[in-house]
């Protein structure tokens, strides 16, 4: 924390914890951020934002936060009207206070509450305190303008204007600016006006003009309510008639100034941060490194971590030898490797490489400067079998390719060991990692560094790689989790580098044709859509133009109530869509569609190469599950079965001297996993029988031949069988299929009684999961679910579902990266190769004459990539295109 300028004052900040935390919020979006058992972390992750922001910039000395405790205070006791019209807090807010309690506590910070009282009094407590007490400039942070009354010579007001990064500063110049009214005369304001925030009542035809102009012609609500009956017109008798309520509106607004506190203003000094503890704490959050390090800068530590100051790697030394002798003593020998520079699949290039040994020793060397021995030295061994500990080898790996050098031999790679222990993480950064395993910082990252400082960076990264290898690979092999290391994820860092360096060809003038075809359309439902409802200019993006034109102009029912209105979000739509059919929701959702098709066309584009293929990134650290993800672009977000996606992937097309691509898939993959999972006799007999499952699955439950299964039957089994996985609900059903509540309850226990052995295997693995903290797939990966006994119901009913779709859905994902070894290893004489995962598929560029062979291979490998209790099935089409390939 930066030093305070020297003074003889102290510095007190208070903050309305409730208020702001309501604001972060709202400022935030809750469905990005929340942990992966599903506790909501949107106002944790804002507050913490806006509270270090504030730390830096005020200085505080002292600092206290203040929180509500319910909403029965004495002042519902005197008017129980007081903030009844409050909605209830968002399910997703629920549990988020006791959270940001718990970090502050971790951080040092006093927090206060106190029955039948509100945060506002504690503060107006402690400020009355303060005051007596002569040498304390406060600062209060809320977003309650009844705080304005505590503003004074020595008091200032953080009201946030927008979100919680925007606080404007209240000085009583500033009140008198704004509202005209001094900070004291404020209160009496806000009892005439009457605050709709809090529910107290109005006065009909008295405003905040009319309002204003009493309190300063009379200088306070007492002398004009002795001087009432000298007031004219229609708000003067209305005012005269509500006297009463306006004495009762300015007694609920003024704040208590003697809450009975077990602290006072002297006890609130800052005190030291635990700093292991708020690590362990952000990494539960699942929170980035980057937050933690501004939250943590600001505030004293406790000394367990030097502030702001790199850990030094105790005992590397850095050796004069050229790099091709140092490697040549080093030769076979496991080192560590960091790299600098562009890991851009397709354009890599590396500026800066740093070795060091298990002696600690090491090397740094500028890879502009290598002379051409040392040069043909690192090429050697960077393509050697040789050991090497590295973090994020597939960036290494594309850094290198573009100095034509394939890295092999990765032993380790410290971002992915570091997933499997803590999966669900939002980062895996070398510095984040560093200090969550071994509670250590490391030093500045290169981009902060002057470049005489980079040589000293780059071999401490490398220094923290060696350590975190061997600290790592312990806690795998506690966790019974070094085969799914060693023998799966860290071979498949190279099969998925060769991937992303390949690409996929794609014919951009296909592309940019199907981007004109949709832009097209966009404008041409925009302008159906204002025809509609007689609005030429309306813009179909804007939320605010769209609830008026829905609720005001065409009077439909109205959605889910926002801080900002109504709910035009597509989910609310579309159910809106559902119950009360309209032409322009027709429009509405079509022009959605095919804008974010367009936008997806767009991102394509902008990513083909020079090389006219695209080449997108796989992630093996992003889905706690053990899925891969695909970024830059996201191959795996195209539509499969509408015409728009067929159209996209159509664009996909086989590369220049290659005959076709192949594309293979497993085919309901996750049913035959819960299949083995579940040992269910009905799931089983109808695979081994080679049955159509929803049809088999339909007869049982609906009890007719399956020959009479329908359509509609084998759309609703399906959706059933699926759903379960997901932790499907028969309120879900029931809304998944437009079916009443109790028929989907209905459909839910015919299920369970035909096939029984799903019924209980749902039941244990919840059970098991709470039991032991984490669920397993059948290969041994993990996924902790802490929230499985949260007190918050939304974060524990979250965390039960992904107890249930962890299992299958993360052993599935085993399953298809097995087959893309496989696979990759049968290839290795062929000049076919695989170009990309999509989930459970596969897509084959195939060479010229190898099509009869590469099919084999790989419907051989996939279907020998696990044995379960029920057969696997591959199925494999060809085409010149993506889309012509599917089957």
């Amino acid at each position: 924390m930066a030093e305070t300028p020297a003074s003889t004052t102290k510095r007190l900040l208070l903050i309305d914890g409730h208020s702001m935390a309501f604001r972060a919020f709202y400022a935030l979006p809750a469905e990005n951020f929340s942990t992966s058992g599903g506790q909501h972390t949107n106002a944790v992750y804002g507050f913490l934002s806006m509270f270090a922001n504030i730390l830096a910039e005020e200085q505080p000395t002292h600092v206290a936060v203040a929180f509500d405790v319910g909403r029965k205070t004495f002042r519902t006791e005197k008017f129980p009207e007081y903030k009844a019209q409050r909605e209830a807090a968002p399910p997703e807010f629920k549990g988020q206070v006791p959270i940001i309690e718990d970090v502050l506590g971790d951080l040092g910070i006093v927090t206060l509450s106190k029955e039948n009282f509100e945060a506002d009094d504690i503060v107006a407590t402690l400020v009355t305190q303060a005051r007596a007490e002569g040498d304390f400039d406060i600062v209060l942070v809320s977003g309650d303008r009844d705080y304005i009354q505590l503003v004074d010579g020595s008091t200032t007001l953080l009201y946030p204007t927008r979100g919680v990064s925007t606080l404007t500063r209240f000085t009583p110049e500033e009140v008198e600016n704004k509202y005209g009214l001094t900070p004291e005369q404020y209160p009496d304001f806000a009892a005439l006006r009457g605050d709709p925030s809090d529910n107290l009542p109005n006065i009909p035809k008295v405003g905040e003009k009319t309002a204003t102009k009493w309190i300063v012609e009379n200088g306070d609500l007492d002398t004009l309510i002795a001087n009432a009956d000298s007031l004219k017109g229609q708000a003067a008798n209305n005012f005269r008639e509500r006297i009463d309520q306006v004495r009762l509106n300015r007694e609920l607004t003024q704040m208590v100034t003697d809450v009975p506190l077990p602290v006072g203003p002297g006890d609130l000094e800052m005190k030291s941060a635990d700093v292991g503890q708020v690590a362990a704490r952000f990494d539960d959050l699942e929170f980035g490194v980057n937050l933690r390090e501004r939250v943590l800068a600001a505030v004293p530590t406790d000394g367990s971590v030097p502030e702001q100051a790199p850990v030094e790697l105790e005992g590397i030394e850095l050796d004069d030898d050229d790099l091709a002798t140092w490697l040549k003593q080093h030769d076979g020998q496991g080192l560590a490797l960091y790299l600098r520079g562009n890991a851009t699949p397709g354009e890599g290039d590396v500026a800066a490489v740093a070795i060091v040994d298990k002696q600690r020793h090491g090397v740094t060397r500028d890879f502009a400067e290598l002379n051409p021995e040392e040069d043909a030295a690192f090429k050697r061994w960077a393509e050697s079998d040789a050991p090497k500990f590295l973090h994020e080898a597939k960036a290494a790996y594309h850094m290198l390719r573009g100095r034509d050098i394939e890295l092999r031999g990765i032993a380790h790679d410290t971002a992915i060991a570091a997933y499997l222990l803590r999966p669900g993480q939002r980062t895996y950064a070398l510095a984040d990692i560093y200090q969550r395993h071994l509670q250590r910082q490391l030093a500045a990252t290169s981009e902060q560094l002057s470049l005489l400082e980079e040589d000293t960076a780059d071999l401490d990264a490398a220094g923290a790689i060696l350590e975190l290898s061997a600290e790592l690979t312990e806690q795998l092999r506690a966790i019974d989790s070094s085969e799914l290391y060693a023998d799966l994820e860290i071979p498949l860092i190279s099969v998925l580098a060769e991937m992303e360096h390949t690409g996929i060809a794609v014919d951009l003038a296909a592309l940019e044709e199907l981007h004109r075809d949709f832009a097209a359309k966009v404008e041409q439902v925009e302008q159906e859509a204002r025809t509609l409802v007689d609005e030429p200019s309306l813009n179909l993006s804007s939320p605010k133009q769209l609830s008026v034109v829905l609720f005001d102009k065409l009077e439909l029912p109205k959605t889910k109530k926002t801080k900002t209105g109504y709910s035009t979000a597509a989910g609310e739509i579309e159910a809106l869509a559902a119950k009360n059919p309209h032409p322009f929701l027709d429009a509405l959702l079509a022009h959605r569609e095919h804008q974010k098709m367009k936008s997806t066309i767009e991102g394509l584009i902008k990513t083909v190469h020079d090389d006219s293929r695209i080449h997108t990134t796989f992630n093996q650290t992003v889905a706690s599950t053990g899925r891969l993800s695909s970024a830059e672009p996201n191959l795996q977000n195209i539509p499969v079965r509408t015409d728009a996606g067929r159209k996209i992937r159509s664009a996909f097309v086989v590369g220049e001297g290659y005959e076709c691509l192949l594309t293979a898939d497993y085919s309901q993959i996750e049913m035959r996993v819960m299949a083995h999972l579940s040992q269910d006799d009905g799931l089983i007999e109808a695979y081994r029988a080679g049955e159509d499952l929803h049809n088999f699955v339909g007869s049982r439950v609906f009890d007719v031949p399956i020959d009479q299964v329908t359509p509609e039957l084998r759309r609703r089994v399906k959706a059933m069988s699926y759903g379960l996985v997901y932790g499907l609900s028969a309120y879900g059903l029931s809304n998944q299929l437009g079916i009443p509540a109790g028929e989907a309850k209905d459909i839910m226990e015919a299920y369970f009684q035909r096939f029984g052995g799903v019924k209980r295997y749902l039941d244990e693995v919840v059970e098991q999961a709470r039991r032991d903290g984490y669920t397993s797939t059948i290969f041994g990966r993990r996924r902790y679910l802490p929230e499985l006994t949260s007190d918050n119901r939304i974060a524990r009913e979250n965390a039960e579902r992904a107890a249930l779709n962890a299992p299958i859905q993360g052993t599935a994902a085993d399953i298809i990266k097995v087959a893309m070894l496989r696979v990759d290893k049968a290839l290795e004489s062929y000049g076919s190769r695989v170009l990309l995962q999509v989930h459970d598929e596969l897509v084959v560029e195939v060479a010229r004459g190898e099509l009869e062979d590469v099919r084999a291979i790989v419907e051989r490998e996939m279907d020998g990539a696990i044995e379960l209790l029920v057969p696997l099935e591959v199925s494999a089409g060809t085409g010149t295109n993506w889309d012509e390939a599917a089957h």
